[in-house]
């Protein structure tokens, strides 16, 4: 089944049977802008209200339409898309009278939400919202209009932070605060308040239907919502009965870009901490370990000896990173960060994005077979970025030929024609794969042509008969799997490999 993802910011001149046009993927549309109320907070659940008139009304003046007006068809778009022709003569002063006949550049204008969290004008909203904007301009519910000023924007949350021009305005802005999004159970009544299609404001409850869903996003820990997510929503925040924003409505996920009772907020407690670094600086500052990360599933829990699949496997370590300075090991798994629990992957990212950067942290470590603690000083994840850049630059891929069992991979030592044919830089040491047998165990494990095993349960390989020669000592020790290093184009990972009797 086909799924659209549409952006829920509409063009301005859309209508309630427009169709929005920013897709981000095939399973989710981009949504957002709606206020969602919660109508039960905390570990007391709350009676049904028998009207949502009151905090509909209390709520309603801090939500704004926030517009954007992007240049297109100016005289430089003009001129590239013009044809080419010789210079001088009569075709070349035709065509620049074609040019300076059509006027002025074409205007588009798009139509998000967003919310005052600060008298002073400060308006939170959607990245996607204001993406590629020449201008920006804020309405208030009381139809004053302001010029707003792009104070910073995070991608990876999609969110942004805007600033009004308030200019000799007296009367204070309305204003609503974050509150504590993990305070937000599924079930909890949820209002959403917003500027779908471009109609002006817009009322719709539901409930929180589900938590912490991801939708392939570095930090994704979205609230799930059925209150209806329309277009132009982009942006807006999610309400708890207290009137304390919740979440920020970004996505839904729909086959024709409306609501179908599936929409995602960001929590609360994520967006005010990238909302406080994006006013103070800017941009985020988001903490940083410098480690490569995969899940641990039931094969590698066996062969790290773990009692059950958990926390985070390091892969790799960047060179002059955090957790090379602290000792962090590849083959490591994390399974506490500062005091918090690493209960898969994916938490790991966000738990350390949301650590102080320059902080000491404790990091607990599985490491043969048992607990070590370490003392990790956490880096900047902007840095960090530069240094795996760099690290990026330097490292390589895979390639093979002579079928080593019982994994059902053809092997073969790197030469000249191989780093050729699989595009393997001069640094990436190791046995590449040539080819996968259909069926097999290295096939369900993902590993396909081009992939370098770089070493076996921690010893490095130079040829098929290494590969040969540690699967036979594992067997011999009576061992039930392997575990492999693979360096895919110069992303390292370990991948655990069963042993057939």
């Amino acid at each position: 089944m086909g799924i659209a993802l549409h952006s829920i910011s509409a063009p301005a001149s859309a209508h309630a049977a427009g169709v929005v046009g920013r897709c981000r993927s095939a399973a989710l549309a981009v949504a957002g802008g709606l206020f969602v109320v919660m109508f039960a907070n905390g570990a007391m659940a709350r009676d049904t209200p028998t009207s949502f008139a009151d905090l509909a009304e209390r709520l309603s003046p801090a939500v704004v339409n926030v517009s954007t007006t992007q240049a297109k068809g100016g005289q430089a778009d003009r001129e590239r898309s013009a044809p080419r022709v010789p210079p001088g003569g009569s075709l070349e002063d035709l065509f620049r009278d074609f040019l300076e006949r059509q006027g002025p550049p074409r205007r588009v204008t798009s139509l998000g939400s967003g919310f005052i969290i600060d008298a002073k004008g400060y308006v939170v909203t959607n990245n996607h919202v204001i993406a590629d904007a020449d201008e920006i301009s804020v309405t208030l519910n009381d139809d004053s209009t302001f010029k707003a000023e792009l104070v910073g924007t995070d991608p990876k949350t999609d969110l942004a932070l805007l600033k009004l021009d308030l200019g000799n305005r007296k009367t204070p802005l309305p204003t609503v605060k974050f509150g504590d999004s993990d305070k937000s159970r599924v079930g909890d009544w949820v209002m959403a308040i917003g500027n779908p299609f471009g109609l002006g404001g817009s009322v719709s409850v539901g409930i929180i239907s589900a938590r912490a869903r991801s939708l392939n996003g570095p930090y994704d820990d979205f609230l799930q919502t059925d209150a209806a997510i329309n277009k132009g929503n982009s942006g807006g925040p999610m309400f708890n009965l207290d009137g304390e924003v919740v979440g920020i409505n970004t996505a839904i996920y729909s086959p024709s870009g409306g609501s179908v009772g599936i929409g995602f907020a960001i929590p609360s407690n994520l967006a005010s901490s990238i909302v406080d670094q994006l006013r103070e600086f800017g941009h985020t500052k988001r903490g940083w370990l410098g480690v490569r990360i995969q899940t641990v599933d039931e094969d590698l829990a066996k062969t790290l000896s773990l009692d059950k699949p958990r926390g985070a496997l390091i892969a790799d370590v960047t060179p002059g990173g955090p957790a090379e300075k602290a000792d962090i090991k590849p083959r490591d798994v994390i399974l506490t960060f500062d005091g918090k629990d690493i209960s898969e992957m994916r938490k790991l990212s966000r738990v350390v994005a949301e650590t102080k950067v320059g902080s000491e942290v404790d990091v607990v470590v599985w490491r043969d077979g048992k607990r070590k603690t370490i003392r990790v000083k956490v880096g900047e994840l902007e840095e960090a970025e530069k240094i795996q850049n760099a690290a990026a630059d330097g490292r390589g891929a895979p390639k093979g030929a002579t079928t080593v069992e019982p994994f059902g991979l053809a092997l073969a030592e790197i030469d000249a024609e191989l780093r050729d044919r699989y595009d393997i830089p001069a640094t990436t040491k190791g046995v590449v794969v040539t080819k996968v047998l259909e069926g097999s165990i290295a096939g369900e494990k993902g590993i396909r042509a081009g992939d370098v095993v770089v070493d076996i349960n921690q010893h490095e390989v130079k040829t098929p008969a290494d590969v040969a020669m540690r699967v036979k000592e594992a067997r011999d020790a009576n061992r039930k799997s392997v575990l492999l290093l693979i360096d895919r184009q110069g992303d390292l990972r370990f991948v655990g490999l069963r042993i057939d009797s």
